[in-house]
């Protein structure tokens, strides 16, 4: 599976059908806002199927990366490439590692639709959670790197930076809760799933008292971070559309997700053999960021793992409702459409702590 990842997302091709757009615009649009811009441009596109197209931009001495709202009709306030830039400029000013926001273009008239430009970050992405192409001896530190980025981002004083109207502090898990039954209920098409309907029931009498409310990234997994070309070290943290205001726990929980899964649904390590491999156990990975944090433990971590699995699983089932309705054919919502019933299953399995 990290393989056929990277294979599908790793690199860079032509620009494809439908996405293209006036170069020329662009060049012109670069070089009366990009700082020390010199073309000339060259663009291609990368691979990965992100919601917001991602393209190269290359130049005799420079390159960058594009990232714009796709072409044609889209939902109100989706592809919101706006806070994507925004956030990422904030938390460049906290010290965070993001790639550096050049600028931002709400013209339509440019090249068709909302855009950002960063700078490209030289470095490694790993598709597979093992790390294959790092040694044993390694390892831990690379996780380490993980842990510490995680901890940092959930630590930076959002207010300070600017991002206090980011999203709706309090009440995150009764919201979040609220809106995937919704949207997991709404879906006939897709179906019922008993152990679903039981999270639906469950989980709204088991959110731990007490709240917090932090920047949270959404969709913190190893590869969307980019890590320095030799060191155990995080440059970037990339794919901010799912960022909010939130709860710290709930974005730590999904980040260790990946020790819950197996890799044919993200890249995980449900499968790994981890005293071989020299990965950290979940038990110590928590452990070391309660240390960073300042927490003893997390009493209600099941409830968080399962309340992540629940809105994963409410993804998947709306990936089985399109792909049943013949607007997401390709075989890797296929594949997310099958995982729906099992993600559901292991919600329930780590909910069982508390029930």
């Amino acid at each position: 599976m990290s393989s056929d990842l990277a294979a599908a997302n790793a690199g860079t091709v032509a620009v494809r059908p439908g996405y293209g757009f006036d170069e020329g615009a662009l060049a012109r649009w670069m070089a009366t806002h990009v700082e020390d811009y010199k073309g000339p441009l060259r663009v291609e596109q990368f691979r990965g199927g992100q919601s917001n197209p991602t393209y190269k931009l290359i130049t005799p001495e420079r390159t960058y990366v594009l990232r714009r709202k796709p072409p044609g009709d889209l939902l109100p306030g989706a592809h919101a490439v706006d806070r994507e830039a925004r956030v990422q400029t904030a938390l460049a000013r906290a010290g965070f590692p993001v790639a550096k926001i050049h600028g931002l273009c709400t013209d339509d008239a440019v090249i068709g639709t909302w855009f950002y430009v960063m700078d490209m970050v030289e470095g490694r992405i790993f598709w597979d959670a093992t790390f294959p192409e790092v040694s044993r001896a390694d390892r831990p530190a690379y996780f380490d790197a993980m842990n510490a980025t995680m901890a940092a981002l959930h630590q930076v004083d959002y207010r300070a930076v600017g991002l206090e109207d980011y999203g709706r502090p309090g009440n995150y898990f009764a919201r979040q809760i609220g809106r995937w039954t919704k949207q997991y209920q709404a879906d006939d098409l897709a179906g019922r799933n008993p152990d679903m309907d039981f999270l639906v029931d469950t989980l709204p009498t088991l959110i731990p008292d007490g709240d917090e409310t932090t920047l949270v990234h959404g969709d913190c997994r190893c590869d969307n971070m980019i890590f320095h070309p030799t060191e155990p070290r995080v440059l970037a943290v990339l794919d901010w559309e799912l960022s909010t205001l939130g709860h710290p726990l709930a974005d730590f929980a999904y980040h260790t997700l990946m020790y819950r899964l197996t890799p044919d649904i993200v890249p995980s390590l449900g499968a790994a053999d981890l005293t071989s491999l020299g990965i950290p156990s979940e038990r110590d990975y928590i452990a070391d960021y309660c240390a960073r944090t300042g927490r003893d433990a997390i009493p209600d971590y099941a409830f968080y793992v399962g309340f992540n699995l629940f809105r994963l699983a409410a993804i998947f089932h709306g990936i089985k409702g399109r792909v049943l309705r013949g607007t997401a054919s390709n075989a890797e919502a296929a594949n997310r459409a099958k995982s729906f019933p099992i993600l559901a299953r292991v919600a329930v399995d780590a909910l069982s702590a508390l029930t």
